[in-house]
């Protein structure tokens, strides 16, 4: 068996490991669906320290995936299902991808991006949840070819997560997550340490009502999976069915974003009053900046099993506060952990005093640290020196040593929970015809928090019109997934720019948030 998987095999064969709307999955089903995916991908000519990617909703297959890469050496890609076919066909060739297992939900992008010029030759293409269309196999047929079998030499595999940087293309992110080849009881130590300091129970279940692409989501579901732990996997999430879903399933523990907590605080109260929710003992959130209100309207509601933490995909998990702490010190990230340590820079690189803001820099004192995958420049870029790097964002320390955050150095929007970059989308504007300079940033939004907003200066002889704010978001959406087009364009005579040529954004940006009392 699987090594990870076996003592759950063994304790509990029949009962559920994962549950989506399609069905479920047992234990002892779950390791053998494994085992026969190791086995077909190796026999597919994936070795250790190989790449393959998964471009798919939340399913019960995506586990199966992530299992059998963490049990064979392998690195796992998962595409953003709402990339278009060139985003996906960039990331295969990028990653450098031997296999792709894609959803059929998705079947159409995901043919366009196998034969696009730039994708790379597959050693195999699968296609889950329906029939395969042409140069794809069927996942339950091939999946039967393979031995349920233990695999052997089992060593360390996981995750490489895609995420956009100020230079627009995303690049791979290579943290002490993805590393490939260790001993397998290396992964059964972080599971087991991480699920120990965020509280999960062992043995609980876990309901995913995020994106598992997302690192956050993915940590917070299958960590929680491999210490014992049930997973209920819903694609999209729907404020009511989460109520009723926590207590069918009587659910221990979730990870959530603020705009997920405002849609159910939203809720008609005969709902909101029919909720037990007696099961759930840890609420994480994070990914975004959460209403000060907001978050005191959900711990009078669920109680103090409400935490926060601060952190990326690049340095993982750096604070946590729970809700005593936090309601102490309402807007506060909290403190390091024990591994994590913070250093407060101000512009001249000298250190902040306390209460002074400045760029946040982030050690770990195990000596972990992380690179873009095929990008030292970016990697270099992101780092102070070795081992102390920066995700771009301005906060202080207060005299305790909690973290709060002021701002955000880097052009990132955060749209209900997921990361924006605004120099992607820049790119493709200025690539039309219309357009001789583009100003992409984000502005409040009362459900998402941000959305995106883009400034336009066209050539001369255009006229702005709305028909042409429409194209250009149109153009957009050909181009990147669309919850990365504009929501609405503004023209400008000129955009504001430095003489040496850097575009003062914050000129256009601020008019938005004047009397916000928040920047971000």
């Amino acid at each position: 068996m699987a090594f990870l998987l076996k003592p759950h095999a063994d304790k509990k064969p029949d009962e559920t490991a994962l549950i989506d709307e399609f069905g479920t999955t047992s234990w002892v089903e779950f390791n053998q669906r494994v085992n026969r995916l190791i086995d077909r991908l190796r026999s597919a000519g994936l070795q250790t320290g190989d790449i393959f990617s998964v471009f798919s909703g939340n399913r019960r297959e995506y586990y199966e995936a992530f299992a059998a890469a963490s049990h064979a050496g392998w690195l796992l890609v998962p595409i953003n299902w709402h990339g278009v076919a060139e985003e996906v066909a960039y990331i295969l060739a990028d990653s450098g991808s031997k296999a792709l297992i894609a959803d059929t939900r998705f079947a159409d992008v995901a043919c366009q991006a196998v034969s696009h010029k730039d994708a790379p030759q597959l050693n195999v293409s699968l296609m889950v949840g329906g029939e395969a269309p042409v140069g794809f196999l069927e996942y339950e047929s091939y999946l039967a070819q393979g031995s349920a079998e233990e695999p052997d030499d089992q060593s360390l595999g996981g995750p490489m997560f895609y995420t956009s940087g100020t230079t627009g293309k995303p690049k791979g992110v290579r943290s002490g997550l993805a590393q490939t080849g260790a001993p397998i009881e290396s992964l059964q130590m972080i599971g087991a340490g991480i699920s120990g300091m965020l509280g999960l129970p062992e043995g609980g279940t876990t309901l995913l009502e995020g994106p598992v692409y997302h690192s956050a989501q993915w940590a917070w579901s299958f960590l929680p999976l491999l210490i014992g732990s049930s997973v209920v996997i819903r694609q999209k999430f729907d404020a009511a069915e989460t109520l009723q879903l926590i207590d069918e399933y009587q659910v221990t523990n979730m990870h959530l974003v603020p705009t997920q907590f405002l849609r159910m605080l939203r809720l008609d109260d005969d709902i909101r009053n029919s909720f037990d929710g007696s099961s759930l003992q840890i609420i994480w959130h994070g990914a975004a900046p959460c209403p000060i209100d907001v978050k005191k309207q959900m711990i009078e509601w669920w109680g103090p099993i409400i935490s926060e933490y601060y952190g990326s995909t690049e340095g993982s998990i750096v604070t946590t506060v729970n809700s005593e702490e936090w309601l102490q010190k309402p807007g506060s990230l909290g403190k390091p952990s024990e591994i994590m340590e913070i250093m407060i820079l101000k512009d001249d690189g000298s250190p902040a005093a306390v209460n002074e803001a400045g760029q946040i820099y982030v050690k770990n004192k195990m000596g972990s640290d992380f690179e873009y995958h095929n990008d030292p420049d970016k990697t270099k870029e992101a780092h102070l020196e070795p081992g102390v790097f920066t995700f771009g964002d301005i906060g202080y320390l207060d005299e305790d040593g909690c973290l709060f955050m002021s701002d955000r150095k880097i052009d990132m929007i955060i749209s209900g929970g997921v990361n924006i970059y605004p120099a992607e989308i820049e790119g493709i504007l200025v690539n039309h015809p219309s357009v001789v300079d583009a100003a992409v940033f984000g502005i409040p939004n009362e459900d998402f928090g941000e959305e995106v907003k883009a400034a336009i200066e066209l050539v001369d002889e255009i006229e702005p019109s709305d028909e042409l704010a429409e194209e250009l978001i149109a153009f957009c959406k050909d181009h990147l997934a669309g919850y990365k087009a504009p929501r609405s364009i503004d023209f400008e005579e000129a955009l504001p720019r430095h003489p040496t040529g850097k575009l003062l954004k914050r000129l256009l940006r601020d008019a938005y948030w004047k009397d916000r009392g928040r920047n971000i």
